[in-house]
């Protein structure tokens, strides 16, 4: 343990109106503008995910500068240019990639567009990929959940801590916010509040709060909202196509297609041959990702498409849902082929459903086995 002290402290300013205000109250200007602070802590032994909790003028900040220096909150993520030209060049692109999922960030579209039109919450989560690539062995992040609504602030915290194990940094987080504690499962925490030190590193690591969403048929409306995370084409499939929504309240956040590329034919129906409807145009909004939410979002429109008597398939050329699905037991994999067929012209009819010279990765839907 070693203890940490540190005295914030303003020169009274020696005014007409400041003074005044003091004299109504008849307080003593010079105590009231005096703020110490002193904590015993062991934040040298190993850890992952550290935070230092506490209101605005608790001493957090300074605290942090006065351990780490002032150069560790220095922000890095430029605003000019697009995410993923911002990694180091010895970073392949599957580096880059990796620590972009890694923090939550995987809409593509997020990573080619200069940050400044990112939102708030893809901004901090581009800001705390780039942070972690640096050489140094420990970040320290300020105020990573301010910008955000509180449910975007907990998903966040959930995927910091993920990449931060996973990657064995270790992180300092900065906040004002109690919430994010059940999220973040940190190792230690200094309260600047109470100015106390909690060392949770031999705790079992295990989330009370839990979010509930739920899955409705939608119309084709909300599409416009969803397609421009999405790494295909803008519009949806032509034909026969059913759609999902995930919902979290009354704010939905994820979206799920199913059409029909194969025509189910005459003789299909004599034979009693079920329809084939694939899964498509899947889409968890950014914000939200981090949860295992496509995953979900996947299998449970899957299970009803099944139960309504539909041969459920899926081809697609995203990596992280290939990997989810070769994981998963309700999944058959049927092998992954490159498409050569050259189509011409931008229409959204059944065969231009598939993309040119892309590895595409074929699975079967096996409810119960």
């Amino acid at each position: 343990m070693k203890k940490y002290s540190l005295t914030l402290e303003s020169k009274p300013w020696d005014s007409f109106r400041c003074q005044k205000a003091a004299n109504s109250l008849d307080i003593d200007m010079a105590k009231k503008l005096r703020h110490e602070f002193s904590v015993d802590a062991d934040i040298e032994s190993p850890f992952n995910v550290g935070l230092i909790v506490g209101a605005s003028g608790s001493g957090k900040t300074t605290l942090a500068q006065e351990i780490y220096g002032v150069d560790s909150l220095r922000r890095v993520l430029d605003p000019s240019m697009p995410v993923i030209e911002q990694f180091p060049e010895t970073f392949t692109y599957e580096d880059c990639a990796r620590s972009l999922m890694g923090v939550g960030l995987s809409a593509v579209p997020c990573w080619i567009r200069p940050a400044a039109s990112l939102s708030n919450g893809q901004k901090e989560r581009a800001e705390i990929a780039l942070q972690m690539t640096r050489d140094d062995s420990l970040v320290v992040i300020d105020e990573w959940t301010s910008v955000v609504d509180r449910t975007v602030g907990k998903i966040m915290s959930e995927c910091i801590q993920k990449w931060a194990r996973k990657s064995e940094k270790s992180v300092v987080l900065l906040s004002c916010h109690y919430d994010v504690l059940d999220w973040l499962q940190p190792d230690w925490i200094i309260d600047a509040n109470k100015q106390t030190f909690v060392d949770r590193r031999s705790l079992r690591r295990s989330r009370e709060e839990k979010l509930t969403f739920d899955i409705r048929q939608i119309d084709r409306s909300s599409w416009k909202y969803f397609s421009k995370y999405h790494y295909l084409s803008d519009r949806l499939p032509g034909g026969h196509i059913e759609l999902f929504g995930m919902f979290l309240g009354d704010d939905q956040i994820g979206f799920q297609c199913f059409a029909n590329y194969v025509p189910w034919r005459k003789e299909d129906r004599l034979y009693n041959i079920k329809e084939k409807m694939h899964f498509n145009r899947l889409v968890v909004h950014p914000d939200y990702v981090g949860l295992g939410l496509g995953l979900v979002l996947i299998n449970e429109t899957s299970a009803i498409m099944h139960d309504r008597g539909y041969h459920v398939m899926a081809k697609f050329s995203s990596i992280p849902v290939f990997k989810a699905l070769k994981r998963s037991d309700r999944w058959r994999y049927l092998g992954t082929k490159r498409d050569h067929k050259v189509v011409v012209g931008g229409n959204m009819l059944r065969d231009a459903g598939f993309r040119i010279d892309v590895a595409a990765h074929q699975f079967e839907y096996k409810p119960g086995e």
